[in-house]
């Protein structure tokens, strides 16, 4: 390897094993290079100090530096996985610029890894290499702008307005002229310029976004330029708008995200009914609006999350609860993990239920003569409110659906333990029989329901009635689902209309029910035993 030592810090270009010329950007190199060499063969590297404070940097850049290292322009890492190097962790998907030649350069790595290339806008250079093992994504794209600074000017916020020579791991090496690495220390989301929010509105919501992952504050004269760019967003496609959404719900604290949009004024735009709920009065024991009660079934939802894992919930009340939960957490979580159609996994879906779970009081508010506030009704109108909205953001059918089924049934759990019985086989049949595998999401939002109801356990017999209705449910789904959950058919539809002289139709197919659930019940359990119940049961 050839000795460069005595250029660190700074670019070289280089004709087969010369340096043939030396700068502090990649472009000055190779315009002294050229003025000396200007018939070779010039690739362009940074040379970094082997003893400055390594980065934690994304272990597929091993595999990419030898293959950038043969770059002929100068090629940068910037925006997220430099500020996520800077915060101690990293990322898999890497922004790479450079001059000019992106595409020509995504192709080159494409085909040296054995991965698909692709052209993302040939106007603006921009090219992609897709490792779809990993779900991973390598992004090159040409300078916005004459040069790396004006690039890095053009971008949205400070802490991701960072650039690192490709090549280069440590910390001395980060190009910083917006004092990105300060707003990272200090906490802080602030935009670039004045003009990065007319540019693409949907960096408002990113702003939100990206506060509640880092769990930073936006500096205010950014929280300013949101408020004023409100209405920039209905120019905005609706995929991007969803795009942010989703990824607000996945982060730590989608509650903070929910609260901030209401504060910035963005509710209303990207989730109207959710911000109607704000002034829904509810009785006791709630004790908030019905949208800071959304806001506060975010949080504890998360707390209940925590009680899926080994390590014990930062909220000692909750011991109890993950005691209860531990036989069905790692089932719990793989179900969490299941991605349906478009994209989403569980855990996003059933935070989405969260949201949208009293979606329906706006509509169906009654006020008693007593004064008692009542939503009757509210769950199943919230659920074709919550399908009409996701199918707007151009969610999947598959995951609208899924979610209207987890606001649909969210009240189930809480009307169970209400009734101070114990839950019958017949009743854990039609709970799932009506929800599906939603009913594992119902069991746990439920939870987060009553915990923000009371801000806690509150109420401590009620507590201990719904987390008993909860392990049955889940005992039944996970330990004894082909019993009470969806029994093995003891007969099909052939054998009802043999022994009962039926014609094929909708009786067929009501008995078939009736059965499953008699079947489920205990109350039958052999072949003759069902037809004789189908006989019984037949319309006169």
């Amino acid at each position: 390897m050839m000795e460069l030592s005595a250029y660190v810090g700074r670019w070289v270009a280089l004709a087969g094993d010369e340096v043939a010329g030396v700068g502090f950007t990649g472009e000055e190199a190779l315009h002294m290079a050229r003025q000396n060499r200007y018939k070779a063969r010039l690739t362009v590297q940074f040379v970094d100090d082997p003893n400055g404070e390594r980065l934690a940097l994304s272990p597929l850049l091993e595999r990419l530096r030898p293959l950038l290292a043969q770059s002929s322009q100068p090629v940068y890492l910037v925006g997220g996985a430099v500020r996520d190097a800077l915060l101690g962790r990293y990322t898999n998907d890497l922004d790479f610029v450079l001059p000019q030649g992106a595409i020509k350069l995504a192709f080159q790595i494409g085909d040296a890894l054995g991965e698909p290339a692709y052209v993302l806008d040939r106007e603006r250079d921009t090219g992609r290499v897709v490792l779809p093992g990993q779900e991973t994504y390598l992004d090159f794209a040409r300078f916005r702008g004459p040069d790396l600074l004006t690039d890095l000017r053009e971008r949205d916020f400070s802490i991701n307005a960072l650039a690192l020579p490709a090549t280069a791991v440590t910390r001395t090496a980060i190009i910083d002229p917006l004092g990105g690495q300060q707003d990272l220390q200090d906490g802080r989301i602030r935009l670039v310029n004045d003009h990065a929010l007319q540019d693409d509105p949907v960096r408002a919501l990113r702003a939100v976004r990206l506060a509640a992952t880092l769990r930073f504050a936006l500096a205010a004269e950014t929280e300013t330029a949101v408020q004023q760019a409100v209405g920039l967003l209905s120019t905005v496609s609706v995929e991007r708008i969803r795009d942010e959404l989703v990824k607000m719900m996945a982060t730590a604290v989608p509650d903070q995200a929910v609260r901030q949009m209401e504060t910035l004024r963005l509710l209303p735009v990207v989730l109207p009914e959710i911000a109607a709920l704000a002034d829904v009065a509810q009785s006791p024991p709630h004790h908030e609006p019905v949208l800071a009660h959304t806001i506060s079934v975010l949080h504890w939802l998360v707390l209940v999350e925590e009680c899926l894992a080994e390590a014990r919930p930062s909220v000692p009340e909750l011991a109890s609860l993950q005691t209860m939960l531990a036989p069905f957490a790692e089932s719990l979580r793989v179900h969490l993990a299941q991605v349906v159609d478009g994209g989403l996994d569980g855990r996003t879906l059933l935070r989405l239920g969260a949201l949208f779970h009293d979606v329906g009081k706006k509509a169906t508010q009654t006020v008693e003569d007593d004064g008692r506030i009542r939503f009757l009704g509210h769950d199943q109108v919230g659920a074709e409110i919550t399908i009409s909205r996701l199918r707007r953001l151009r969610l999947s059918s598959q995951a609208s659906k899924f979610v209207g089924r987890i606001v649909y049934g969210h009240m189930r759990p809480m009307l169970l333990a209400n009734t101070g019985r114990p839950v019958s086989r017949r009743a854990v049949f039609r709970f799932y029989r009506d929800t599906g595998a939603a009913g594992l999401d119902i069991c746990l939002l439920s939870l987060a329901d009553h915990l923000a109801m009371y801000d806690g356990v509150g109420d401590e017999a009620a507590w201990e009635r719904l987390v008993g209705v909860t392990a049955v449910l889940l005992q039944n789904y996970f330990e004894e689902h082909d019993k009470t959950v969806a029994p093995v058919a003891l007969v099909d539809g052939r054998i009802l209309i043999k022994e009962l002289n039926l014609r094929p139709g909708p009786e067929v197919g009501r008995l078939l029910r009736l059965i499953q659930e008699a079947q489920a019940s205990g109350d039958i359990s052999t072949i003759a035993e069902a037809v004789a119940f189908a006989r019984q049961s037949q319309e006169k």
